[in-house]
């Protein structure tokens, strides 16, 4: 496979993970503050899968699509504002948590075990982006914006969490053995 095909296929793998992304952030449940989504999953799997380049870059495109309008966020909503509003901070911290959780991986091995690791990091700096965000955007004590934008989330994050890392591993396995993924190795070098 030449340099561009390997470029191209990895275009297309990028902007395949910025949509699960989109479909997997539908998946929420209502809570008066902060809803709980699928795109904390969506980022882990991206960065567990892809790595931190291609992780982040699908990431940036997830949020470049949502800010121009297109509604990819949470409860079918898109636009700049979602951005700047409230809960912009866990959109944000969406890039250096996917970068943190490749990075992890790339510096250590594609296992279970390390892609958890990386991912509860990754969980644990969005659930930071999100808190500090929703405190200055709502005036909230540092209390209240704990209490309602970080701690009912760490269950559920290390849950999704464990899922991305399972998930993610084995279908990164099997792209690999499938050569639709080249090995992180193997990417480095033609990268």
């Amino acid at each position: 496979m030449t340099k561009q095909q390997l470029k191209l296929r990895m275009m297309i793998i990028t902007a395949l993970f910025a949509a699960i992304i989109g479909v997997l952030a539908q998946m929420t449940i209502p809570l008066p503050v902060v809803p709980i989504t699928g795109q904390t999953l969506a980022i882990g799997l991206a960065a567990t899968i892809l790595g931190s380049r291609y992780g982040t870059i699908s990431v940036l495109l997830y949020l470049f699509i949502g800010a121009v309008g297109v509604p990819v966020f949470a409860e079918f909503s898109g636009g700049f504002s979602k951005l700047v509003g409230p809960t912009g901070g866990y959109l944000v911290g969406f890039v250096p948590a996917a970068f943190i959780i490749g990075w992890v991986l790339e510096k250590t091995s594609f296992t279970f075990m390390n892609a958890l690791i990386g991912n509860i990091i990754g969980m644990l700096i969005t659930l930071i982006f999100g808190t500090v965000w929703l405190k200055i955007a709502l005036e909230m004590s540092w209390t209240a914006a704990f209490t309602s934008g970080f701690v009912p989330f760490i269950i559920v994050g290390v849950i999704k969490a464990a899922l991305a890392s399972w998930i993610g591993i084995i279908v990164r396995n099997r792209l690999e053995t499938a050569k639709l993924l080249v090995p992180h190795s193997n990417l480095t070098k033609s990268a």
